[in-house]
């Protein structure tokens, strides 16, 4: 991901930052509305409860596009450290796997050269 991409995806997570923020005073304005000695008014409260549902899709839409995104970003996908360790290991297996065969070889060599 680049800088451009990772301003952007900043911006979308601010905006959804936003949202999560006016859906938080819409659930306020319906308590208070609900709390109102007079009474709620239910054209009030029914307006701020389809926005709240409204912009609560939103914000899911918006998280799961930021999370898939963020999934299909693989910066160490380039990155050799894995197979080089791999083969280090495998090098020192084999490095260790020949001591003991030479060990083997001259324990052999020892009891031949017995009379």
């Amino acid at each position: 991901m680049d800088s451009q991409g990772q301003t952007t995806s900043l911006q979308r997570l601010q905006n959804v930052e936003k949202r999560i923020v006016k859906v938080l005073e819409l659930a306020g304005g319906v308590m208070d509305e609900l709390a109102s000695p007079v009474g709620p008014r239910k054209d009030l409260v029914q307006n701020h409860c389809l926005e709240f549902m409204q912009l609560i899709k939103d914000i899911q839409v918006a998280l799961r596009d930021e999370i898939k995104s963020a999934c299909e970003y693989r910066p160490f996908e380039k990155c050799d450290y894995g197979p080089r360790i791999a083969n280090e290991i495998c090098f020192k297996k084999v490095d260790y796997v020949m001591s003991q065969l030479d060990a083997v070889k001259q324990t052999i060599d020892e009891y031949t050269a017995e009379p």
